[in-house]
Protein backbone atom coordinates (compact mmCIF):
# COMPACT_ATOMS: atom_id res chain seq x y z
CA UNK A 1 0.00 0.00 0.00
CA UNK A 2 3.05 2.50 0.73
CA UNK A 3 4.36 1.58 -2.90
CA UNK A 4 1.23 2.69 -4.44
CA UNK A 5 0.79 5.73 -2.15
CA UNK A 6 4.09 6.65 -3.48
CA UNK A 7 3.39 6.30 -6.88
CA UNK A 8 -0.49 8.40 -6.42
CA UNK A 9 1.42 10.95 -4.73
CA UNK A 10 4.27 11.34 -7.58
CA UNK A 11 1.45 11.95 -10.18
CA UNK A 12 -0.79 14.39 -8.11
CA UNK A 13 2.32 16.14 -7.41
CA UNK A 14 3.38 16.56 -11.21
CA UNK A 15 0.14 17.55 -12.14
CA UNK A 16 -0.26 19.92 -9.24
CA UNK A 17 3.27 21.84 -11.31
CA UNK A 18 1.38 22.59 -14.03
CA UNK A 19 -0.69 25.20 -15.21
CA UNK A 20 -3.76 25.57 -13.24
CA UNK A 21 -7.38 24.83 -14.72
CA UNK A 22 -5.28 23.88 -17.95
CA UNK A 23 -5.85 20.81 -19.93
CA UNK A 24 -2.83 17.62 -19.93
CA UNK A 25 -1.10 18.40 -22.94
CA UNK A 26 0.31 15.02 -25.35
CA UNK A 27 4.02 15.94 -24.14
CA UNK A 28 2.68 16.24 -20.33
CA UNK A 29 0.63 12.82 -21.34
CA UNK A 30 3.81 11.19 -22.55
CA UNK A 31 5.88 12.54 -19.69
CA UNK A 32 3.36 10.90 -16.78
CA UNK A 33 3.01 8.02 -18.96
CA UNK A 34 6.63 7.52 -18.88
CA UNK A 35 6.82 8.44 -14.85
CA UNK A 36 4.31 5.37 -13.98
CA UNK A 37 6.42 3.12 -16.83
CA UNK A 38 9.54 3.74 -15.43
CA UNK A 39 8.48 3.28 -11.43
CA UNK A 40 6.12 -0.01 -12.50
CA UNK A 41 9.49 -0.82 -14.17
CA UNK A 42 11.46 -0.56 -10.90
CA UNK A 43 8.79 -1.82 -8.66
CA UNK A 44 7.37 -4.79 -9.97
CA UNK A 45 5.45 -5.76 -7.37
CA UNK A 46 2.93 -2.83 -7.12
CA UNK A 47 1.61 -4.78 -10.25
CA UNK A 48 0.91 -7.62 -7.85
CA UNK A 49 -0.16 -5.55 -5.33
CA UNK A 50 -2.68 -4.15 -7.64
CA UNK A 51 -4.09 -7.55 -8.87
CA UNK A 52 -4.46 -8.70 -5.76
CA UNK A 53 -6.49 -5.79 -4.26
CA UNK A 54 -8.65 -6.31 -7.34
CA UNK A 55 -9.38 -9.75 -6.46
CA UNK A 56 -9.91 -8.67 -2.88
CA UNK A 57 -12.26 -6.24 -4.25
CA UNK A 58 -14.35 -8.66 -6.32
CA UNK A 59 -14.70 -11.63 -3.93
CA UNK A 60 -15.90 -8.52 -1.59
CA UNK A 61 -18.40 -7.17 -4.20
CA UNK A 62 -19.66 -10.99 -4.75
CA UNK A 63 -20.12 -11.40 -1.24
CA UNK A 64 -22.12 -9.04 -0.80
CA UNK A 65 -24.43 -9.82 -4.02
CA UNK A 66 -24.39 -13.13 -2.54
CA UNK A 67 -25.46 -12.00 0.71
CA UNK A 68 -28.43 -9.81 -0.85
CA UNK A 69 -29.70 -12.54 -2.53
CA UNK A 70 -29.93 -14.93 -0.13
CA UNK A 71 -31.72 -12.22 1.98
CA UNK A 72 -34.39 -12.02 -1.32
CA UNK A 73 -34.92 -15.28 -1.24
CA UNK A 74 -34.67 -16.62 2.27
CA UNK A 75 -37.86 -17.90 2.72
CA UNK A 76 -37.77 -20.75 -0.50
CA UNK A 77 -34.39 -21.32 0.93
CA UNK A 78 -34.60 -22.21 4.07
CA UNK A 79 -38.73 -22.50 4.31
CA UNK A 80 -39.70 -24.07 1.34
CA UNK A 81 -42.14 -27.33 1.79
CA UNK A 82 -40.59 -29.25 -0.92
CA UNK A 83 -37.16 -30.51 0.34
CA UNK A 84 -36.28 -33.05 2.57
CA UNK A 85 -35.50 -31.62 6.12
CA UNK A 86 -32.91 -33.97 8.15
CA UNK A 87 -32.25 -33.87 11.70
CA UNK A 88 -34.35 -32.01 14.14
CA UNK A 89 -37.08 -29.90 12.00
CA UNK A 90 -37.37 -26.97 14.77
CA UNK A 91 -33.60 -26.76 15.21
CA UNK A 92 -31.89 -23.44 16.22
CA UNK A 93 -29.46 -23.43 13.19
CA UNK A 94 -29.95 -24.31 9.63
CA UNK A 95 -28.20 -25.35 6.88
CA UNK A 96 -29.08 -25.86 3.03
CA UNK A 97 -27.08 -28.40 1.06
CA UNK A 98 -27.02 -28.21 -2.84
CA UNK A 99 -26.26 -31.73 -4.54
CA UNK A 100 -25.62 -33.88 -7.25
CA UNK A 101 -25.83 -38.16 -6.88
CA UNK A 102 -22.99 -37.79 -9.86
CA UNK A 103 -20.55 -35.70 -7.93
CA UNK A 104 -17.86 -37.04 -6.41
CA UNK A 105 -17.25 -34.12 -4.19
CA UNK A 106 -21.05 -34.92 -3.13
CA UNK A 107 -20.26 -38.12 -2.42
CA UNK A 108 -17.21 -37.63 -0.07
CA UNK A 109 -19.82 -34.84 1.45
CA UNK A 110 -22.77 -37.13 2.48
CA UNK A 111 -20.42 -38.44 5.31
CA UNK A 112 -20.03 -34.47 6.44
CA UNK A 113 -23.54 -34.16 6.19
CA UNK A 114 -24.11 -37.22 8.69
CA UNK A 115 -21.41 -36.17 10.98
CA UNK A 116 -22.74 -32.93 11.11
CA UNK A 117 -26.63 -34.64 12.08
CA UNK A 118 -24.76 -36.68 14.83
CA UNK A 119 -22.72 -33.78 16.29
CA UNK A 120 -25.39 -31.41 16.46
CA UNK A 121 -28.82 -32.13 18.18
CA UNK A 122 -29.83 -28.83 17.13
CA UNK A 123 -29.28 -28.42 13.46
CA UNK A 124 -31.83 -28.76 10.66
CA UNK A 125 -30.35 -29.67 7.25
CA UNK A 126 -32.65 -28.95 4.25
CA UNK A 127 -31.77 -31.13 1.55
CA UNK A 128 -31.86 -29.68 -2.53
CA UNK A 129 -31.88 -32.10 -5.29
CA UNK A 130 -29.54 -29.89 -7.86
CA UNK A 131 -28.77 -32.37 -10.91
CA UNK A 132 -26.80 -30.83 -13.31
CA UNK A 133 -24.12 -33.26 -14.13
CA UNK A 134 -26.24 -35.40 -16.65
CA UNK A 135 -29.31 -36.82 -17.37
CA UNK A 136 -28.46 -39.56 -15.16
CA UNK A 137 -28.46 -37.13 -12.29
CA UNK A 138 -31.66 -36.21 -12.87
CA UNK A 139 -33.20 -39.01 -12.93
CA UNK A 140 -31.76 -40.64 -9.46
CA UNK A 141 -32.65 -36.64 -8.59
CA UNK A 142 -36.65 -37.77 -9.52
CA UNK A 143 -36.68 -41.12 -7.21
CA UNK A 144 -34.58 -39.33 -4.49
CA UNK A 145 -37.94 -36.60 -4.65
CA UNK A 146 -40.24 -39.79 -4.63
CA UNK A 147 -38.88 -41.59 -1.80
CA UNK A 148 -38.82 -37.88 0.22
CA UNK A 149 -42.27 -38.21 -0.57
CA UNK A 150 -43.91 -41.54 -0.10
CA UNK A 151 -40.71 -42.43 2.60
CA UNK A 152 -39.22 -39.73 4.75
CA UNK A 153 -38.03 -41.83 6.93
CA UNK A 154 -36.21 -43.71 5.13
CA UNK A 155 -34.55 -40.91 3.09
CA UNK A 156 -31.21 -40.81 4.93
CA UNK A 157 -30.78 -44.21 4.26
CA UNK A 158 -31.58 -44.08 0.28
CA UNK A 159 -29.51 -40.88 0.25
CA UNK A 160 -26.14 -42.65 2.03
CA UNK A 161 -26.31 -45.75 0.31
CA UNK A 162 -27.10 -44.12 -3.45
CA UNK A 163 -23.56 -42.41 -2.38
CA UNK A 164 -21.90 -45.02 -1.63
CA UNK A 165 -22.68 -47.70 -4.24
CA UNK A 166 -20.37 -47.65 -7.55
CA UNK A 167 -21.16 -46.14 -10.53
CA UNK A 168 -23.04 -43.43 -12.39
CA UNK A 169 -26.66 -42.64 -10.68
CA UNK A 170 -29.50 -42.80 -12.85
CA UNK A 171 -32.85 -44.12 -12.39
CA UNK A 172 -31.51 -47.98 -12.54
CA UNK A 173 -29.36 -47.66 -9.97
CA UNK A 174 -31.76 -45.35 -7.58
CA UNK A 175 -34.64 -47.89 -8.34
CA UNK A 176 -32.08 -50.99 -7.17
CA UNK A 177 -30.94 -48.92 -3.79
CA UNK A 178 -34.75 -48.45 -3.31
CA UNK A 179 -35.63 -51.96 -4.00
CA UNK A 180 -32.73 -53.10 -1.82
CA UNK A 181 -33.96 -51.20 0.93
CA UNK A 182 -37.09 -52.71 0.96
CA UNK A 183 -39.14 -50.00 -1.01
CA UNK A 184 -42.27 -50.16 -3.15
CA UNK A 185 -40.12 -49.34 -6.49
CA UNK A 186 -43.20 -49.60 -8.42
CA UNK A 187 -44.99 -46.97 -5.62
CA UNK A 188 -41.45 -44.89 -6.52
CA UNK A 189 -42.07 -44.59 -10.36
CA UNK A 190 -45.03 -43.72 -10.05
CA UNK A 191 -44.38 -40.93 -7.32
CA UNK A 192 -41.37 -39.67 -9.67
CA UNK A 193 -43.50 -39.30 -12.80
CA UNK A 194 -45.63 -37.15 -11.49
CA UNK A 195 -45.77 -32.98 -12.54
CA UNK A 196 -44.72 -31.90 -8.42
CA UNK A 197 -41.59 -33.41 -8.90
CA UNK A 198 -40.56 -31.79 -11.48
CA UNK A 199 -41.91 -28.63 -10.15
CA UNK A 200 -39.47 -29.30 -6.99
CA UNK A 201 -36.15 -29.39 -9.43
CA UNK A 202 -37.47 -26.44 -11.25
CA UNK A 203 -37.85 -24.70 -7.58
CA UNK A 204 -33.79 -25.34 -6.79
CA UNK A 205 -32.85 -24.63 -10.57
CA UNK A 206 -34.24 -21.21 -10.33
CA UNK A 207 -33.27 -20.61 -6.53
CA UNK A 208 -29.68 -21.69 -7.74
CA UNK A 209 -29.66 -19.28 -10.29
CA UNK A 210 -30.41 -16.45 -8.44
CA UNK A 211 -27.86 -16.81 -6.18
CA UNK A 212 -25.12 -17.88 -8.79
CA UNK A 213 -24.57 -21.25 -7.59
CA UNK A 214 -23.04 -23.18 -10.72
CA UNK A 215 -21.89 -26.60 -9.05
CA UNK A 216 -22.18 -28.86 -6.56
CA UNK A 217 -22.07 -29.37 -3.47
CA UNK A 218 -22.84 -25.59 -2.48
CA UNK A 219 -24.16 -24.87 1.03
CA UNK A 220 -26.28 -21.86 2.72
CA UNK A 221 -25.90 -20.76 6.22
CA UNK A 222 -26.88 -17.73 7.91
CA UNK A 223 -26.54 -15.07 5.40
CA UNK A 224 -23.49 -17.14 3.54
CA UNK A 225 -22.62 -19.24 0.31
CA UNK A 226 -20.05 -21.65 0.81
CA UNK A 227 -19.41 -23.41 -2.61
CA UNK A 228 -17.27 -26.43 -2.80
CA UNK A 229 -17.02 -29.34 -0.36
CA UNK A 230 -15.35 -27.28 2.86
CA UNK A 231 -14.92 -30.38 4.88
CA UNK A 232 -16.72 -31.31 8.58
CA UNK A 233 -14.60 -29.02 10.35
CA UNK A 234 -15.48 -25.54 8.26
CA UNK A 235 -19.38 -26.64 8.48
CA UNK A 236 -18.88 -27.22 11.91
CA UNK A 237 -17.20 -24.36 12.83
CA UNK A 238 -20.02 -22.13 10.93
CA UNK A 239 -22.76 -24.14 12.75
CA UNK A 240 -21.23 -23.63 15.98
CA UNK A 241 -20.55 -19.77 15.16
CA UNK A 242 -23.97 -19.31 14.70
CA UNK A 243 -25.44 -20.97 17.43
CA UNK A 244 -23.17 -18.78 19.55
CA UNK A 245 -22.68 -15.50 17.88
CA UNK A 246 -26.39 -16.00 15.62
CA UNK A 247 -23.75 -15.87 12.64
CA UNK A 248 -21.22 -17.92 10.80
CA UNK A 249 -18.12 -16.68 11.74
CA UNK A 250 -18.02 -15.06 15.35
Amino acid sequence: MLIRSTLVTAIVLFLAAGPVHAETTPAQKQEIETIVRDYLLAHPEVIEEALNALQEHRQAELAAEQTEAIERNRSVIFGSVNQMVLGNPNGKVTLVEFFDYNCPYCKRAAADTKALLEKNPDLRIVMKEFPILSEGSLEAARISVAVKDIAPHRYLEFHEELFARPGQADSGKALRVARDLGLDTEALKSAAARPEVTENIQEVNKLANKLGIGGTPAYVIGNELIGGAPGYEVLQKKVTALIDCNKPVC
